[in-house]
């Protein structure tokens, strides 16, 4: 019976795509939209829908006041839909805001009830709960943290700037932030960061942070630029989907309504709105969907030792994230058309690790971009779905140091903090959504027409 409703929804979903020609082969991989579509619709948005409403990937450290390290700051947006609410610190649960930030499993927060010097004096009455290894590996786990190859700048979670954000809270939606501070976010992203892609505008008098300014891209860029320009592009049409997804349709007497705005998807989308490139941004964010899907399936044996408990102190509550966590990564495993990263960084040695570099501090000069958001919402999300595409790479560049994990002490040569792993499944869970949310779209736009 399961398989014959996703049939059905295969054979209407066929239909539907043809209102926006987004169907078949994905260029770069070799992986189907339909195929896609019912994997993540029936099999992985409920789960994690389910999984980021957890109190361990709720709750998300973010220092929103970094200043902007490329131009002036313009100050910040004074709409109100750009507020962020601060979750106060007694609302946050006793395990997740205890003092080694860093840390996810019980015996790393032993120290939550302590202050900083009164751990440095116990720290040797700490460690003799621990075994030799797991010592050592304690205490040279910053030192592997700062050699590792990140491809985000990570915020200071100890920074008296950073705070907590209750991201159900504070969802991610259309706020109205545009104009030439959005127009130049962007446009820094594609123009300075994309390899010398080939760069366009549409309507450069007035454009929002999530508008038709996507660049195409040269047909003959080698596949890691290729793929970088994708994954940008990718994530600027997940963007899009949400905020036309959550619009806000009206602001009267006391009540305000958000829900999907056909007319906006369709000034973003449409084939004929855009010259012929929609079909091509939809297909990038299946493109990133992937290389996430891809990274997640990579670090499963990361989560699936003992040690890892996605520890929040209540014992009952980690207990079903983390089963909820692994029924994600089951799901994964079954999907049969992952993206192969090893055909990345694959020619002479010395140039693939040149370009690799670059590759990496492209990215990370993104992540440093998203400080220059002048709503704090939209920067809220931008830095949280950067850090978790950047985790994603990191992971897909990790595949020996992640073979070697010891099963019952913390590892030197891997280590995901709690702030990335939040991201990860975070960002992740945004894809999935942006591409349950396009069924919707298909179906609002064939009853328009």
């Amino acid at each position: 019976e399961v398989w014959s409703l996703c049939e059905l929804f295969l054979i209407l979903l066929s239909v539907l795509s043809a209102l926006l020609q987004l169907t078949g082969v994905l260029d770069d991989c070799f992986c189907d939209v339909e195929s896609i579509d019912v994997f993540n619709n029936f099999k992985i948005y409920p789960r994690i829908k389910k999984l980021t409403e957890r109190d361990y990937f709720r709750y998300y450290r973010v220092n929103l006041k970094r200043p902007c390290p490329f131009w002036p700051d313009d100050g910040h947006c004074s709409i109100k839909d750009c507020h962020v609410e601060p979750c106060p610190e007694s609302k946050i649960p006793v395990g997740i805001k205890s003092g080694n930030y860093n840390k996810y499993t019980k015996a790393a927060n032993t120290m939550s009830d302590m202050t900083e010097c009164e751990q440095a004096k116990e720290l040797g009455a700490i460690n003799s709960t621990l075994s030799n290894q797991s010592k050592e590996a304690f205490a040279d786990w910053a030192r592997h943290d700062d050699a590792q190859d990140h491809f985000c700048e990570l915020d200071d979670e100890t920074s008296p700037d950073a705070e907590y954000v209750d991201l159900l809270l504070n969802p991610e939606r259309f706020t109205g932030y545009k104009g030439p501070s959005a127009w130049r976010v962007w446009n820094s992203i594609y123009e300075e960061n994309c390899f010398n892609t080939f760069f366009w505008l549409n309507d450069l008098k007035c454009v929002d942070h999530v508008s038709s300014m996507f660049p195409s891209f040269h047909p003959g860029l080698c596949l890691e630029k290729r793929v970088f320009y994708r994954l940008i592009s990718g994530l600027h049409s997940s963007i899009n989907i949400h905020l036309c997804a959550k619009y806000l349709l009206d602001e009267g007497w006391g009540q305000t309504v958000w829900g999907p705005n056909v007319k906006e998807f369709r000034r973003r989308f449409d084939m004929a709105e855009t010259k012929g490139e929609g079909t091509r941004r939809l297909k990038n964010l299946y493109f990133l969907y992937l290389i996430e899907l891809r990274a997640l399936y990579k670090v499963a044996p990361y989560f699936e030792r003992s040690i890892v408990n996605l520890y929040t102190g209540n014992s009952q509550e980690d207990g079903a994230t983390k089963d909820l966590l692994l029924q994600v990564f089951n799901e994964i495993k079954t999907f049969p058309m992952h993206f192969d990263e090893k055909s990345m960084f694959a020619g002479h040695k010395i140039e693939a690790k040149t370009l690799k570099e670059e590759f990496r501090l492209h990215f990370k000069n993104i992540s440093r971009i998203m400080d220059c958001v002048g709503c704090s919402k939209c920067r809220l999300w931008g830095k949280l779905q950067t850090q978790g595409l950047g985790t994603a790479l990191k992971i897909l560049f990790s595949e020996k140091e992640i073979k070697n994990l010891p099963e019952h002490s913390p590892s030197k040569g891997f280590q995901l903090t709690r702030q990335e792993i939040v991201a990860l499944m975070n960002a992740f869970s945004r894809l999935s959504t942006s591409i349950y949310q396009l069924h919707n779209f298909r179906l609002l736009l064939k009853e328009n027409r």
